[in-house]
């Protein structure tokens, strides 16, 4: 039998000892009246000269949580339990410390914590603090009870939970091991509220669009696939709610933004995991200039609010990434010349292009079109590049189906992407609201797709009789979420900013 097992089976006898004694290792009639932190930052009492001289008429608190250390020292007990409240700290200090004397408990409290309460179980105790000899906020314990019965041992103390593949399948106990998991999420939690009170106060109206699509849209993505049997029809999981975001700026939604999920039948990656979370927004009688600027404004003051002291720099593995605006900004064509090295006489001249990028042992289809064969060339020599927030602009359409073409240059649509960091966080254009223009491109898009490109588009006659109706000019624009966060919290797999990440089987 193996360790784990030995002592869950330990646990497993203690829980019936517990429930012939009449105690329920379940409880839910424990209510706190303060968390860890507001001890920690509130205790101030001297410290008495016996740690059982507190009088019953001292004020306490009561304290719910799970015990992460205890310390027997004959009559008396030293134990360290965790709530919600803990931030990211690893140290020890940043638990609340409890004390249980059995002269103040009695025997039958002591004898429950010396032989019944392990790590990892879950109390609830009340009592006076006071601040020990060594300076540290304590709770003394008058009355207490166990709340949960922890069944499985947490991982050692000093070695915690380190494994990656069982920090992502067991997200639980990571969560209980490492405080700075938590802090991650925290993190997350903060940037979805700021986005929503950023959007809110510009007059965006956030709704909710259908997460099964009978044509999948919105971008160039392979879909997982379902059927509704009640309907008889086959279903999508939504690549990207874009398409329904702008019917309802055609039905005079003018501002609206979701914080979407979707999904994507791809490979996995440190930057990919099948389902993520998307912000989109769209703003009528906007162009892709107005959403620069509106970019600028979201990830600047989104950086000052996480550093809490006005300051606009993060760091992200060996880099500080400085948001202070205005960013960087290049055109598609500029960025293979200015980033990627290439004379502006071989960016301009297709063959040349073509065999510039071939001597650098990048593969290049015969026949590529020209848009994408400068695609090809930022992916390949640009973008891992750009680490200050970069705006890339003037995007080939070939490469942008549903971008309004550059009036001066109807080879190029209005686009940006920006970058921070080496990774595309967020994607934005004019969008296209020309109704033969947009049929004419979903034709080329089924086209590629008979000619086996899986990731190209489907044919949405709806959506172009919504573009019949007429759309107003619009700007539209799509974040990566779970990207955004892995740049504010300094983690470089997206698995680390999402709860339950998919993961082969075990």
């Amino acid at each position: 039998m193996d360790e784990t097992n030995r002592v869950r089976d330990d646990r497993l006898t203690k829980l019936q000892a517990l429930r012939d004694e009449g105690v329920n290792p379940f409880a839910n009639d424990f209510q706190p009246t303060h968390t860890c932190a507001e001890v920690l930052a509130g205790a101030a009492v001297a410290p008495p000269p016996d740690m059982g001289a507190l009088g019953d008429d001292a004020a306490r608190v009561r304290i719910g949580g799970r015990v992460m250390a205890r310390n027997l020292m004959g009559k008396a007990m030293f134990l360290r339990v965790r709530d919600r409240s803990v931030g990211n700290a690893e140290d020890d200090v940043q638990n609340l410390q409890i004390y249980v004397k059995r002269d103040v408990v009695g025997d039958d409290v002591f004898a429950l914590f010396k032989g019944k309460i392990d790590v990892g179980d879950i109390i609830g105790v009340e009592g006076p603090l006071f601040v020990t000899r060594t300076g540290e906020p304590t709770l003394m314990v008058r009355a207490a009870q166990l709340v949960t019965k922890s069944i499985r041992p947490l991982p050692e103390k000093y070695h915690g939970l380190v494994d990656v593949e069982t920090r992502f399948r067991q997200r639980y106990v990571d969560l209980i091991m490492n405080p700075a998991a938590r802090q991650v999420f925290r993190v997350r939690s903060q940037v979805i509220a700021f986005i929503r009170d950023f959007l809110g106060a510009r007059d965006f109206v956030e709704v909710e669009t259908p997460m099964m699509h009978p044509i999948p849209g919105g971008a160039t993505a392979r879909p997982f696939e379902t059927f509704h049997n009640a309907l008889s029809m086959p279903l999508y999981l939504r690549i990207a709610p874009e398409l329904y975001l702008k019917r309802l700026v055609v039905g005079g939604f003018e501002r609206v933004f979701e914080i979407n999920r979707s999904f994507r039948n791809e490979g996995l990656s440190v930057k990919h995991n099948p389902e993520f979370t998307m912000l989109e927004f769209y703003q009528a009688y906007a162009t892709y200039e107005d959403l620069i600027r509106l970019t600028e404004e979201l990830l600047g003051g989104l950086v000052q609010r996480l550093n809490g002291d006005g300051t606009t720099t993060r760091p992200y593995g060996e880099h500080v990434v400085d948001y202070k605006t205005p960013f960087a900004r290049f055109t598609v064509k500029e960025s293979l010349v200015a980033v990627g090295g290439l004379a502006p006489e071989v960016v301009d001249d297709p063959e040349r292009l073509a065999a510039a990028l071939t001597e650098r042992e990048i593969h290049v289809k015969p026949g590529l079109p020209y848009g994408l064969l400068l695609m090809l060339g930022f992916d390949a020599l640009v973008e891992h590049h750009l680490i200050q927030p970069t705006f890339i602009t003037q995007f080939p359409v070939e490469a942008s189906p549903l971008a309004r073409r550059n009036e001066a240059d109807p080879a190029y649509t209005d686009r940006f992407e920006i970058f921070v960091a080496g990774n595309e966080i967020a994607n934005a254009f004019s969008e296209l609201n020309d109704p033969i223009d947009q049929r004419e491109r979903f034709e080329a898009q089924v086209a590629a797709r008979d000619a086996g490109d899986q990731e190209a588009m489907y044919m949405d006659l709806d959506y172009v009789r919504a573009l019949e109706y007429g759309m107003p000019p619009a700007a539209g624009q799509g974040i990566g979420i779970d990207r955004l966060v892995m740049l504010m919290t300094d983690q470089h797999s997206i698995r680390e900013v999402i709860f339950f990440p998919h993961m082969r089987p075990e």
